[in-house]
Order: structure tokens, then sequence, then C-alpha cells
């Protein structure tokens, strides 16, 4: 596919917001790889990661429904976007001054605050800058935008935490936030004024009413699915008990990359054959990491499973969001994405804590396996959604 065929369909708005996810991720995984091998080194277990890990989503995500529901009432995406981006940006310089747990998890909730301001907003505005026909490509390209300046960021974390450590990695996450921050001014909101004069004033339970079932039974099997979604946070506890920081980095930059070369693919694929058994394909791929990280004993088994759960990212997230797009009416697109997210940082903070737990008093390979009953319960679930598309 050349460029010009790729680009056709995709707003402008697109690429800017790509481009804002690619300084935020710099910034952002210039830290956050980082922060739990910060928590073990000041002497944390395992339930404290996974404890910041769900705590930090789980209040971000109390936001994002709150967010997207009066993004759609006021018509306005840019200002929510604007503040959460700020909100994150001028926070993550914080952790270099956080010398225990509990800082530490006070400031990465505060952080988080920011993502469940602008994440249903800025969603919303990535399907209303696509062309219906390729939703899922435009998904696919934010998110790979987003894995890239990940890969950056993490890379720069890896070349430089031998030489400076933690904290100074820390305070120069700003830099490239601040970009991030700027880039937003550049975006052009789509206002269309007849359709805000007709539309009548909604509440927020009206509006949660008004999802489809279709929708609903697809977000509460996400939410069962997240009970079982370990994250990236434990496969570098993983490699880090067996081998070295540095490992743990160095196998997170590879994740970035299968996460980023297949993100764009995912969403195309999902444009053409449905989302469904894109998200179905996932699932299966999140099993094999689960059933080879249960049985892993060598580095180069453990490096295949960041490898199988860099697929299983890019089969995931941007194809989710393309679905939940698809299934909720024209004018709850941000209370839709908005439900989504909350419904599933709400199970994030048991879930960690759990997983953490399991992983302490029982084992990692217990963990996994936990993992793996989860995941199939959510496959069987997952047949009976609709793959059918709410017509705008």
């Amino acid at each position: 596919m050349d460029k010009k065929n790729f680009l056709n369909g995709l707003g402008r708005n697109i690429i800017i917001l790509g481009l804002i996810s690619f300084f935020t991720d710099i910034s952002s995984e210039m830290v956050f790889p980082l922060i739990p091998l910060y928590l073990i080194s000041i002497g944390s277990g395992a339930w404290v990661v996974g404890l910041v890990e769900g705590a930090s989503e789980t209040t971000a995500s109390l936001l994002k429904v709150f967010s997207g529901f009066f993004s759609d009432r006021f018509k306005k995406r840019k200002p929510f976007v604007f503040a959460g981006y700020s909100l994150s940006t001028i926070t993550k310089p914080l952790f270099a001054f956080a010398n225990s747990w509990p800082f530490v998890l006070f400031i990465r909730v505060i952080e988080r605050i920011g993502k469940g301001v602008r994440t249903a907003p800025r969603d919303a505005i990535i399907a209303e800058s696509c062309d219906p026909c390729v939703i899922g490509r435009g998904y696919g390209f934010h998110r790979a935008m987003d894995n890239i300046g990940a890969f950056f960021g993490a890379s720069i974390a890896f070349i430089l935490f031998p030489i400076i450590g933690f904290k100074n990695i820390f305070l120069y996450a700003f830099i490239p936030g601040i970009i991030a921050v700027l880039c937003i001014f550049l975006i052009k909101e789509k206002i269309n004024i007849d359709e805000r004069k007709k539309s009548k004033p909604i509440t927020l339970k009206i509006g949660l009413k008004k999802l489809p079932r279709n929708l609903k039974i697809f977000i509460f099997i996400s939410a069962i699915f997240t009970f079982g979604n370990f994250g990236y946070a434990f496969l570098m506890l993983k490699t880090k008990i067996n081998y070295s920081y540095e490992n743990a980095i160095l196998f997170y930059l590879i994740f970035l990359i299968i996460a980023a070369s297949f993100s764009i693919f995912s969403g195309i694929l999902s444009d053409r054959i449905g989302r469904k058994p894109v998200i179905i394909f996932g699932y299966i791929f999140f099993c094999l990491t689960c059933i080879l990280l249960i049985f892993s004993n060598t580095i180069y088994l453990i490096l295949l499973g960041f490898i199988l759960f860099g697929i299983f990212t890019a089969f995931i997230e941007g194809v989710q969001k393309a679905f939940v797009v698809d299934l909720a009416p024209q004018n709850l697109k941000a209370t839709a994405l908005g439900t989504f997210h909350t419904a599933i940082g709400l199970v994030a903070l048991p879930s960690g804590f759990i997983l953490g737990l399991i992983w302490d008093k029982i084992s990692p390979e217990a963990m996994f396996i936990f993992a793996l009953f989860i995941t199939i319960i959510s496959i069987i679930l997952f047949l009976f959604v609709k793959n059918i598309r709410i017509k705008s």
C-alpha cells in the first residue's frame, strides 16, 4: 500500500494526534517502564507494583466516562484533550522526588487523571476525522505512532539509565511532553452548529441507558478479560528476577517494536474482515503468551513471550476502540468510549492487586495460569457479541 492510498480517508487531525501521542509516549516511556523496577529497587514487592499500576488505571478510568459524556454534551473535544495532556506532562518529573512507594502511587494516580480527562474526547476526534470505512486504520495509525514514540522513549531510558539513573531520566521526560502539548493547538475540531442546535441535552444516566445492548455486552466481556490481563509490568518483573534491569528494558523495547509493527495491519484487517475476529485473534495470542510464560525457563522463551504480547497488544488496543465506535450511536461516541475505558479501569485495581498477590504468595506461574483461565472464559463469552455497525 503506497503512502497516498494509506492516508486516503484519514483527516489532518489523525496525523496531528499521531504526533501528539508520539511525543507523549516518548515522555511516558522514559518513565513508566522504570517504575516497576524503581519500586523493586526501593524494597517494594510485586503486590505493590500491581497496586500502583491498578490504582493508577482505575483512577484515570473513573474520569473517562465523565469526560466522554461532557465532551458529547457540549460538542467540544479539544479543551479536554489539552487539559489532560497538560496535567500528565507537568506531573511526570515529580517521580524524581518520590522516595517511597506511597508517594510513587500518589504521583502515578495524579498523572493518570490527565489520561482520564483526555482519552475519550481524543478517541472521538479520531472517529470524527476518519471516513467510516477506514476507522480501524485510523485507530491503527494512532496506536502505531503511540508505540513508535514509546519505543523511542524506552530506548532513551535504556541508554541513559546506566549513566544518569532513575531520577534524572524522570526529569528529562518533561521535554517531549511539552512538545506534545504545543501540538494540540494545531487540532481543528469539526464543529457542526446545526447539530448543536438540534441536539437535545442529555444526562449521563440517559446517555448510558441509550447505549445498545450489544455494546454493553462487549464492554462487560472486556472488563472480565481485564481481570487476567497482567500487562507488561509483570513481564518485566519476570525478566528482572532471572536476569537484569537492562534485559528487562531491552525486551520491553522489542515488545514495542512488535506492537508498532502490527498496529496498522490489525486496524486495516479489522476494516476488511470485521473487528470481532481480530479481537479474538488478539485473545488467542494472549493465551499463547500465558502458556509460554508458564513453562518458560530460558531467556529466549521469555523474549518470545514479549513478542507474542506485542502482537496481542496490536490486535486489541486500537481495534477495541474501533469496535466501540461501530456499536455506539452517532451522538454518544465519546460517552461510549468513556464507558468502555471506565469499565476496564475499574477492574484494573482489583485485578492488579490480585495478580500481584498470586505472584507473591503462590508463584509467577500460578498468576499466568489464572490469566489463561480468565482469557478462555472471555473468548467463549465473546462469541455472543454481534459483529455489527450502527449506521451514522
